[in-house]
């Protein structure tokens, strides 16, 4: 494409983005505000379905006190009593969680209860989630980066455009990046990279094998994608050029947009595969919708999308509202964002213009920002470790690996822990993957104890009461990575498990004797 055409392009989206684009503060009170109106829509869009019959919306939307009567009529969401209504449509049925048929579903990485599930992508979904990429372009374009950033090449590592019909032949579904791969405005997949046929590849292990042999062809300034894999491509790259960094292939790499697992385990691998450094962008793109994403360089927290066809609410983390297996209870408690605190986990429940109603997502977040309501993603409502009352989150760990790692002097992109009781006895056994050698798994745990008792105080109580004991067990990155491929998980969405649940850790385990086997038959 010629530059000039490429230059009138961007013209075009910023112009656009500047219309498109979120005011620059939206305190707590202003959100609510523009939450209701949000909610308001969409009830009066899903007034006649199935489920807004069955659930009153019309009442709800009589009333005086909307939100307080959403709340009356609704209960709150898991995937167990959302997945009946949503199967229905699956199979094809119209006007059952949202009007008309949603020809979309996108299947969720699966981490927490080991099988995948099928969540609604309707039309108006797909455009929401366009519109707020473009709005994270703009956030971009407004950094110190070259300003004909967008007339080079943007590279995105997600999932196969190339989906897969129901049993019925009346849906179509696949990973969430995939269906949006399929969908994206013509003038943006002019930018994109790699091309539509690379894109429709099945085989993530054929995926990454062109990517690295077109790679040359490129002029990459954005890549887009979950850390491990763009370490692995990173990595095959620089191996098959015989480079010293990926900016000797391309030199004009400055930004990172991120999301699906926190940074901090795979930053120190990242930045040895860099000449010098980049931009980090976080985003919040689950397959329920385009939640969040970071609007300012070096921010530490991602902003809510609010004008995105999305009501959020929020559960408090707590015993009140959780079980010790991470379920929500009876009776549990949600509030708006007017009543949400700094510092406070709260799990994410989302009613969308996809169909999802008071929807517990499975994700749990902290506010860091009430003014530009900001937010941080703390962990998963399964994935948290509370035996005997050591509340310790995901957000934990990763801030205690990450200590670790500069402690180590290298870097630990993977780990998981399994938490024990037995008679009264509590114990936790971490599994983390480091390659460097000579290093005394001892001297690691007392390490990662040590750590973890200064970042959570409740954890230092435990430990010197009911937590008695803590294992380590060191192994190479290359025992992951053959353990999501044994699962059948190896892909651009899927991560590996931070907490393990009884039942993935005997498969765990299982796949480690495995392996052990076929070294020592070797």
């Amino acid at each position: 494409m010629q530059t000039s055409y490429r230059k009138k392009i961007l013209k075009q989206i910023v112009n656009a983005g500047k219309r498109i684009a979120l005011p620059f503060s939206l305190n707590q009170e202003k959100a609510y505000r523009q939450q209701l109106r949000t909610l308001k829509k969409l009830l009066v869009k899903a007034e006649f379905t199935e489920f807004g019959t069955r659930y009153n919306f019309s009442k709800i939307l009589a009333s005086k006190t909307l939100y307080r009567n959403f709340k009356y009529h609704l209960p709150l969401m898991d995937y167990s009593r959302m997945h009946s209504w949503w199967q229905k449509a699956y199979n094809g049925h119209e006007n059952v969680t949202w009007p008309g048929k949603v020809e979309y579903f996108a299947l969720s990485s699966g981490t927490s209860e080991g099988s995948s599930k099928y969540i609604p992508v309707s039309q108006e979904m797909i455009k929401s989630i366009t519109k707020t990429g473009i709005r994270q372009i703009i956030s971009i374009a407004k950094t110190d980066i070259p300003k004909d950033f967008l007339t080079k090449d943007y590279l995105m590592m997600s999932g196969s455009t190339s989906l897969y019909f129901n049993d019925e032949g009346k849906t179509y579904a696949g990973d969430l990046s995939g269906i949006t791969g399929n969908n994206v405005p013509g003038w943006f997949d002019r930018f994109s990279k790699p091309s539509l046929d690379i894109r429709g590849e099945k085989s993530w292990h054929n995926k990454i094998d062109r990517m690295v042999e077109e790679a040359p062809n490129w002029d990459v300034v954005v890549i887009a994608g979950v850390p491990a894999w763009i370490q692995i491509l990173f990595e095959k790259i620089i191996k098959r050029y015989k480079l010293k960094t990926i900016h000797d292939l391309w030199p004009n790499l400055s930004v990172y947009v991120w999301g699906g697992v926190a940074l901090e385990p795979y930053k120190k691998s990242m930045d040895k595969l860099l000449e010098h450094p980049i931009m980090y962008f976080e985003t919040y793109l689950a397959s329920e919708g385009f939640v969040a994403y970071q609007v300012k360089k070096g921010g530490n927290g991602m902003r809510l999308n609010f004008r995105n066809g999305m009501f959020f609410e929020f559960v408090p983390f707590n015993e009140n509202n959780f079980d010790s297996a991470g379920n929500l209870k009876e009776g549990a408690i949600s509030v708006n964002i007017k009543q949400v605190e700094l510092d406070k986990d709260y799990a994410l429940i989302l009613s969308t213009c996809s169909g999802a109603w008071r929807y517990l997502i499975g994700d749990t977040i902290k506010f860091v920002n009430l003014d530009n309501c900001e937010i941080r993603i703390t962990g998963r409502t399964k994935h948290f470790l509370s035996l005997c009352g050591e509340h310790l989150s995901v957000d934990n760990m990763n801030q205690a690996i990450s200590m670790l790692s500069d402690t180590l002097g290298a870097p630990i992109n993977e780990y998981t822990v399994k938490g024990k009781s037995d008679n009264g006895r509590h114990s936790h056994h971490w599994y983390i993957a480091c390659d460097k050698q000579g290093l005394n798994p001892l001297k690691v745990k007392e390490l990662l104890d040590e750590y973890l008792i200064q970042i959570n105080d409740d954890y230092a109580t435990e430990r010197k009461h009911a937590l008695s004991e803590i294992k380590l067990t060191i192994l190479p990155n290359e025992k992951f990575i053959g353990w999501m491929q044994e699962q059948g998980k190896f892909g651009s969405q899927n991560k590996f498990p931070r907490v393990l649940t009884d039942e993935k850790y005997k498969e765990w385990l299982g796949y480690l004797g495995m392996v052990e086997k076929a070294k020592a038959n070797y």
